[in-house]
C-alpha cells in the first residue's frame, strides 16, 4: 500500500474504533488482550493504557528494555497531542519530509512519531486516553493495537488492519 493508502485505511480505523464507554475495568481489560495476544505470540513488547494522564495499565514482556517505556512514553505524547495514532502522524510528516521538531517544534526527547500508539476515543465525549504498544517493527506495533481494540469492539479485524509491510 502506499503511504496515501495506509493514510486512508488509518482515518476509517481511527473513526470506527471508537467506544460508548471507556471506563477503568475498560482499559484493564483492553491492556491484559494485548498482554495475552503478546504473551501467546512471543512478541518483546511494553504495553500500556492511559487515561490521559493517568497510567492504568503497563506491561513488559521477555525481551524488553528500559528504552521500550521511553518508546511507549514518546509515542503516547503523540497520540495525545494530535488526538490521532502516532503511525498516521508519522507518515504525514514523511510524506511532507518534516518532523514533529522542524514542523511543531516539540522534541525528540519527549515526542516520536511512531507507529505503536493509538487514542482511546469516547463517542460523544472525544479523545480520553491512548493505548501503546513498543517492541516491534512501527507497522506491527500500530496493527496489534488495533487488532486488540477490534476485538473489544467488535469489529472485523481483516477489514481493518493495514497489510502487512
Amino acid at each position: 500500500m502506499s503511504i496515501e493508502q495506509d493514510l486512508a485505511r488509518i482515518a476509517e480505523q481511527e473513526a470506527d474504533l471508537r467506544f460508548d464507554t471507556f471506563d477503568l475495568d475498560a482499559a484493564w481489560v483492553l491492556g491484559s488482550t494485548l498482554r495475552d495476544m503478546a504473551a501467546n505470540r512471543q512478541l518483546a513488547v511494553a504495553i500500556d493504557v492511559h487515561l490521559h494522564s493517568m497510567p492504568v495499565f503497563y506491561a513488559a514482556l521477555a525481551g524488553t528494555t528500559p528504552d521500550n517505556a521511553g518508546w511507549v512514553a514518546r509515542k503516547r505524547n503523540t497520540a495525545l497531542r494530535f488526538f490521532r495514532s502516532s503511525y498516521a502522524i508519522g507518515l504525514e510528516l514523511k510524506m511532507q519530509g518534516r518532523t514533529l521538531q522542524d514542523k511543531f517544534a516539540l522534541a525528540d526527547a519527549d515526542y516520536a512519531s511512531h507507529g505503536g500508539s493509538f487514542p482511546v476515543w469516547v463517542k460523544g465525549a472525544g479523545c480520553i486516553g491512548a493505548v501503546t504498544v513498543s517492541g516491534l517493527p512501527q507497522r506491527d506495533d500500530h496493527n496489534l493495537v488495533v487488532e486488540a481494540l477490534a476485538l473489544m469492539l467488535c469489529r472485523d479485524v481483516a477489514l481493518l488492519a493495514l497489510p502487512l509491510g
